[in-house]
């Protein structure tokens, strides 16, 4: 019988919750999870990070019911309270025409500064860091397709691993973990975003685009900033959340454990 997170979790209330990567109206989108996800916290800011809608590969035959929940549940936390800032990424950036539009608590924006308790933390997608979609935008489209095809592809396999009795497995990580040229671009995106970071004077920078959730203190020159990925809900099913001056990294997979234990459940945490 399937876990109930509503009954066995109390809502928790974490001051930022920050989700990227989401790709709503694609096949590799798990709208269901996030939906859960969802349902069991109530924060004071909820980030959207970047490619919440994928416009790029939106197609009018396919928007499932459980992705247009995804949306009523946001709007249903903003009507409820909860702040609501939306950043553009490539996959939605159709939505730049709209930047620095605010209505009561939601709003659209390129980039976002905040201070929190006394350290300014840096919000913003990454895909100006990718010379495949600033130089070849066409390319990185036909990316995004295949990399649909490869979750569709994941799915089936993680759908018959499970009816015999084994774990799920991540067709895409072991591409990018076995790739060096995806595994420099990633090491390179993080030590980028740190450096811009630091000669700013921002102790946090908060990215997504690139699908790895991560959280890793960065040194340049003596000075040091707080690197942080929310990562996705195509294959890692993350978000970054902020409370009591700590950030957690919380994946969906431990969320069902069915262990409630506020304020964080199994996340690492860090200053």
């Amino acid at each position: 019988m399937p876990v109930n997170l509503n009954e066995l979790l109390k809502k928790r209330k974490p001051e930022i919750v920050v989700i990227s990567d989401v790709h709503l109206g694609t096949f590799g989108c798990h709208a269901k999870e996030l939906l859960e996800y969802l349902n069991s916290i109530k924060p004071k800011k909820l980030i959207l990070n970047g490619d919440i809608i994928d416009i790029w590969q939106f197609r009018k035959s396919y928007f499932p019911k459980s992705h247009l929940d995804v949306i009523k549940k946001i709007l249903d936390l903003n009507s409820k309270g909860t702040e609501v800032i939306y950043i553009t990424g490539n996959h939605d950036e159709m939505l730049r025409k709209f930047s620095d539009i605010s209505l009561g608590k939601f709003s659209i924006v390129d980039k976002l500064v905040l201070d929190l308790d006394g350290k300014k933390a840096w919000f913003f997608h990454g895909d100006i860091f990718d010379v495949s979609v600033s130089k070849a935008k066409w390319i990185a489209k036909l990316g995004g397709w295949g990399y649909d095809l490869l979750i569709v592809l994941n799915k089936m396999l993680n759908w018959f691993l499970l009816k015999t009795g084994k774990k799920k497995y991540s067709l895409s990580k072991k591409i990018k973990n076995s790739v060096k040229t995806a595994v420099k671009f990633i090491s390179d995106f993080e030590r980028t975003a740190a450096e811009l970071a630091i000669e700013q004077g921002y102790k946090y920078v908060i990215c997504g685009h690139i699908h790895q959730p991560r959280m890793v203190r960065k040194v340049v020159r003596n000075s040091t900033c707080l690197y942080l990925n929310s990562g996705d809900w195509t294959e890692n099913l993350t978000a970054l959340e902020y409370k009591n001056k700590k950030w957690s990294l919380v994946h969906h997979s431990e969320l069902e454990l069915g262990s409630a234990q506020p304020p964080y459940i199994a996340a690492t945490t860090i200053l």
